[in-house]
């Protein structure tokens, strides 16, 4: 019976030192830890810690948002959970009790799921409101082109395809441009030359 813990923040510039430290503070045998986005279907850290479940075991998160990234999701997770013979507890969701079948824990698990969804659907709702508006405005750039025009790799690589003595995949070598960015910036040069 181990006290297994699971910390996970979403980006490299955020710091898991407030989970850990509530973690250690009831004293854990083993954390994962990975960072990570919650959006993100494959979480290794996750499913080796999954796959790595003993029967009496219990995994401790501080919060649920940590561990799950839609009710659905929570459903699936707990079920594996449960095939394991194993528990997960929450320090801030305390109702969350899956070690018995309890009604009111199900109850309050598929409520409170659906809150955490409905509010990371209103966030993507909210953002996707703000970049039309901004794009309205003519204030919204989209995301920065990784080979603008000016870039020395594309310009080299198109200026090697010209050449026609190289297949793409040895141009994409040498430039260390992908031929998917190369082909694309090609389809803008024809463009271009129609106008």
């Amino acid at each position: 019976m181990r006290k297994i813990g699971y910390v996970r923040v979403s980006s490299v510039d955020q710091n898991p030192a407030r989970q850990l430290k509530q973690l250690n503070e009831i004293g854990m045998d083993l954390i994962f830890q990975e960072k990570i986005s919650g959006a993100t279907k494959e979480r290794p850290e996750l499913q080796k810690m999954i796959n790595n479940l003993e029967e009496g075991d219990t995994i401790f998160v501080t919060d649920l948002t940590r561990i799950t990234r839609s009710t659905i999701h929570l459903f699936q997770l707990v079920e594996e959970i449960r095939q394991k013979k194993a528990g997960l507890k929450s320090l801030k969701d305390t109702w969350l009790d899956i070690e018995s079948d309890n009604p009111y824990s199900e109850f309050l698990m598929t409520v409170i799921g659906g809150v955490n969804q409905l509010e990371r659907d209103l966030i993507r709702m909210r953002q996707r409101e703000g970049i039309d508006l901004a794009k309205k405005e003519g204030k919204y750039k989209g995301r920065v082109k990784k080979y603008h025009n000016n870039h020395a790799g594309m310009k080299h690589a198109v200026q090697l395809y010209e050449e026609g003595r190289k297949t793409v995949k040895q141009i994409c070598e040498i430039t260390n441009i992908s031929q998917a960015s190369l082909y694309r910036r090609l389809r803008e040069i024809k463009e271009e030359s129609k106008l």
